[in-house]
């Protein structure tokens, strides 16, 4: 049975007792019910992870002993920024997900033109609040013990603006350039992805005025949710881990 990896926002020493968290208990004790000797391995986002062992496990309470400390990183040599155009449903959530899996370091979503999301206020801050546990979740699926960093969104026309060094790639079905005819990036990638209906003809103006390539991925137009993944899969391809 795999050993189930947990988040935990606190501190992490070996040798001592952590009181796991609500969400995290509620996993272990109601979802897994693990019980007292279980073996788990707790991380805090921060570098490395800690294997622990139950000491206490009920529905509502669950204290585990951290025996060690495994200084594990799997996290990929190319760093990639991903500015994503809202989707609705469950699309902007799967798409989080994977990105994750497949090793982006930091996400952005982004209000475009076509994006058909309307979010604000409460209703925005509960939507943030559900991506960043999305995060973490993977993360605790995938092994990786640095958490990617969601940004709060912003309109795309403020995140093409932003100061960067990397280089920048907007996916573009009539490009004329492929992910295997990139320079090798120095600092990384910054990616935008449009969202259903893609990003308007001023909205890809506006990427190239602000230094964004376009390539092709293929000769077939991908939804929203197949795009990135797929750019970003060929990204870690070429430059990254994935073999």
């Amino acid at each position: 049975m795999r050993v189930p990896r947990i988040y935990h926002s606190g501190d992490l020493v070996p040798d001592q007792t952590v009181l796991l968290e609500d969400d995290a208990a509620n996993h272990v004790g109601r979802v897994l019910r693990l019980a007292v000797d279980a073996q788990i391995i707790l991380f805090n986002g921060q570098g490395g992870q800690y294997p622990a062992v139950l000491v206490e496990s009920g529905k509502k309470k669950v204290v585990a002993k951290i025996t060690e400390f495994d200084d594990k990183n799997i996290e990929s040599p190319l760093s990639i920024h991903l500015g994503q155009g809202i989707s609705r449903g469950d699309k902007m959530e799967m798409t989080i997900q994977k990105a994750v899996e497949l090793g982006v370091n930091q996400i952005t979503p982004l209000f475009t033109e076509r994006c058909g999301v309307k979010l604000s206020g409460e209703r925005l801050a509960k939507k943030v609040n559900q991506w960043q546990k999305i995060v973490i979740s993977a993360c605790e699926q995938c092994g990786r013990n640095t958490i990617p960093t969601i940004h709060p969104p912003i309109p795309l026309e403020q995140w093409l603006a932003q100061p960067s060094d990397e280089l920048k790639l907007n996916l573009h079905p009539r490009a004329s350039y492929s992910i295997n005819s990139l320079p090798q990036p120095t600092n990384g990638i910054r990616l935008v992805i449009g969202p259903e209906g893609g990003l308007s003809d001023i909205e890809i103006e506006q990427a190239s005025h602000s230094g964004f390539d376009e390539v092709l991925i293929g000769p077939r137009v991908l939804r929203t949710e197949t795009a990135g993944l797929t750019v970003i899969s060929a990204l870690q391809t070429r430059f990254g881990d994935l073999g």
